[in-house]
């Protein structure tokens, strides 16, 4: 499975949960937004995170 930004843009507008993680990694690690995509991607979609069925219907 491969990081799609387009993708994990969708999955983070679907989900109320996510945008808000989104938000926080982003403070916290002090990331633009891309990045914080990508970080997302990789602890919460990838290697059966809890989205990742979400994320391949997409």
């Amino acid at each position: 499975m491969q990081y799609s930004k387009s993708k994990m843009e969708q999955l983070v507008k679907h989900s109320a949960e996510l945008s808000k993680r989104l938000k926080e990694v982003m403070k916290e690690h002090d990331l633009e937004k891309s990045f914080a995509l990508k970080a997302l991607y990789h602890s919460e979609v990838k290697d059966g995170g809890r989205y990742q069925k979400d994320y391949q219907d997409l």
